[in-house]
C-alpha cells in the first residue's frame, strides 16, 4: 500500500489535486499502520500456502500481486474458466443414484457437484435442484417423490433438508 499526500508543489488547474507518494520519515502514526496492512495481509497468504504454492507467489511484492497470481493459479484463464464450468454442467445432467448407494453417499456426491458449479458462479434454483435429486433416484424411489412434489414448496426446500426426508424414508425401508 503506498501511502499519498497532496502535492503542494504543482499548481491544481482542473480542481483536481496531484498526489505524491509520502516520504517514510513524514508518516504518522496511522500512516504506519496502513502501510503494515500489506505486510499483515501477505503473512496471512504464507502461512494458509503450502510449500509448492508458496514457490509459485514467493517473487510477488505485494498482497495484491499474491492474491491476483493465487486467482489464476486456481482458477485459470477464461478459457479453462469455461471449460471447467461445461464439465460440471455434464456432471450434474448426467448424476443418477449408483446401484447400492446409499442416499448419505449420493448426497455426498450431488452436493460436491453442486459446490463445484457454484463455484464456477453457475447456482441452481431450490426448485431445481429438488427435481434433479428426485430424477437421479432409482424408480422405487417414485412413490415417495411424487408425494414430496404433492406435500412440500419446493421453492423453498433446501437442498439439506429434502436429503434428510430422503435419508428418514431409506432408513424407513430397510427397517
Amino acid at each position: 500500500m503506498k501511502i499519498v499526500k497532496s502535492n503542494t508543489a504543482i499548481a491544481i488547474s482542473d480542481g483536481a489535486p496531484q498526489w505524491v507518494e509520502k516520504n517514510r520519515h513524514g508518516y504518522t502514526n496511522e500512516d504506519k499502520k496502513k502501510a503494515n496492512l500489506d505486510n499483515v495481509a501477505k503473512d496471512i497468504l504464507y502461512k494458509t500456502l503450502d510449500k509448492n504454492m508458496f514457490s509459485k507467489i514467493k517473487t510477488c511484492a505485494t498482497a495484491k500481486e499474491i492474491w491476483e497470481k493465487l486467482t489464476q493459479i486456481c482458477e485459470g484463464n477464461d478459457e479453462t474458466k469455461e471449460n471447467k464450468l461445461t464439465v460440471a454442467q455434464q456432471k450434474y445432467e448426467s448424476i443418477k443414484m449408483r446401484d447400492g448407494e446409499t442416499m448419505a453417499e449420493f448426497d455426498e456426491r450431488f452436493s460436491a457437484v453442486v459446490i463445484e458449479l457454484t463455484s464456477l458462479r453457475k447456482e441452481y434454483s431450490n426448485r431445481e435442484l429438488a427435481f434433479k435429486v428426485m430424477r437421479a433416484l432409482p424408480r422405487e424411489w417414485d412413490v415417495n417423490t411424487m408425494a414430496m412434489r404433492e406435500s412440500k414448496d419446493l421453492n423453498k426446500l433446501e437442498l439439506h433438508d429434502l436429503f434428510a426426508n430422503l435419508k428418514d424414508y431409506e432408513f424407513e425401508l430397510e427397517t
